[in-house]
């Protein structure tokens, strides 16, 4: 007789199955799938995700050995490989796109009061974008460079708990600066950008949307000092200037003053220069700001090791797509029952400890609750607090 519930069953009872099916009635294509549903497809590449599977076959495999089991788990159908690589191929990654969006809107709210390490009254929003290297043969769609393919997945990240908040899968060619035209603009929030993105009639949308941003410049923009203001050196701050841009094209573009900041890190002793539209905030903090951007980064590091998003399970456009919005929408997941739980374990050991403990019918948070050192948690790269640039 079957007691208790496993921990795999425990994890997806935090999923909103309703809006998972809105979801679906959205995108369905009328396609009849029998034996095999939406849920069922969501479930297996979620424990796919979980596990570190390899394969196809190798999901197929491990799924056949727990067969008596998987009912239990919520699978009603038969997970067969071929099966999974033609719902992958065919199924509308749209769908999978949406859900990792509704688990976003639950997270963020969980993690709204989570430091960021450094003192900001406002949002702070990090953009940029990671490649993910394909074989060209295998993935032709995704043509990159003569030899080469890849995807990029550019991410705007809320740094109240690395929770991304927008992302655009496109091929590798697109450059990151088209990405400002579609991300959303939050009125009073802070984006802080790599100097890729430094677009000046792109940043002028972001101004005149009352939002603020933190860029580094390029040498070969030609600013005009108006004024300068003093500073304290000893904080690293070198220069802090109001600047207009000279050149017709960039001041066209971007009629306003900008702020110029000259910082000299001490750790590394780089000089860089900073271009804001804000006026208010100290130019250490603009400093410190744009030091948190390196959380970014970081966030992209630890989902290429911990999630599958670099090796995929079928070759076509839509079934790399729909893998990497499940891998968000896991990442997400294990974010939001980390907090729902009261967990102090990292993003990190939770996943280690789920991929060996999902068939077990201990409690979750009994599973999950046996911790560990600080030294731990900053390795494991969940509380991002090391800045480099």
């Amino acid at each position: 007789m079957h007691t208790g519930r496993f921990i795999f069953s425990e994890l997806i009872a935090h999923l909103p199955h309703k809006e998972f099916q809105k979801c679906v009635a959205r995108y369905d294509a009328g396609l009849q799938w029998r034996t095999f549903s939406y849920w069922d497809q969501y479930l297996t590449m979620a424990f796919a995700q979980l596990t570190y599977r390899e394969s196809l076959r190798d999901i197929e495999a491990c799924l056949r050995s727990v067969t008596p089991k998987l009912y239990h788990l919520g699978f009603r159908g038969k997970v067969a490989r071929t099966t999974l690589a033609d719902a992958n191929e065919l199924r509308d990654c749209r769908i999978f796109a949406d859900f990792a969006h509704v688990l976003i809107r639950i997270a963020r709210p969980l993690y709204a009061h989570d430091p960021i390490g450094v003192e900001l009254d406002q949002s702070l929003y990090a953009l940029d974008s990671t490649t993910i290297d394909l074989c060209l043969a295998l993935f032709p769609w995704a043509r990159f460079r003569k030899h080469k393919a890849a995807v990029k997945v550019h991410t705007l990240l809320d740094l109240h708990g690395n929770i991304p908040t927008f992302i655009r899968i496109s091929d590798g060619k697109l450059h990151d600066v088209n990405v400002l035209d579609d991300i959303p603009i939050e009125a009073g929030a802070f984006y802080v950008i790599d100097r890729g993105y430094l677009d000046f009639e792109r940043l002028y949308r972001l101004t005149m949307s009352a939002a603020f941003f933190v860029i580094r410049t390029k040498q070969n923009v030609v600013l005009q000092r108006r004024y300068s203001h003093p500073v304290d050196q000893s904080t690293g701050v070198r220069s802090d200037q109001t600047v207009i841009l000279t050149t017709i094209g960039s001041a066209t573009a971007y009629p306003d003053a900008l702020r110029r900041i000259s910082y000299v890190d001490a750790e590394t002793n780089k000089h860089l220069v900073f271009l804001s539209n804000n006026f208010d905030l100290p130019a250490l903090t603009i400093a410190q700001i744009y030091k948190c951007r390196w959380q970014i980064e970081l966030f992209f590091r630890w989902i290429k090791q911990h999630l599958r998003i670099k090796a995929f399970y079928g070759t076509s456009e839509n079934a790399v797509k729909t893998q990497l919005w499940i891998a968000v929408s896991i990442y997400v997941l294990v974010a939001i029952v980390r907090k729902r739980l009261g967990l102090e374990a990292s993003l990190y050991q939770i996943l280690q400890v789920l991929s060996i403990t999902l068939f077990e019918k201990t409690p979750i948070l009994r599973a999950l609750q046996t911790w560990t050192s600080q030294d731990d948690l900053l390795d494991s790269g969940n509380q991002l607090i090391l800045f480099d640039f």
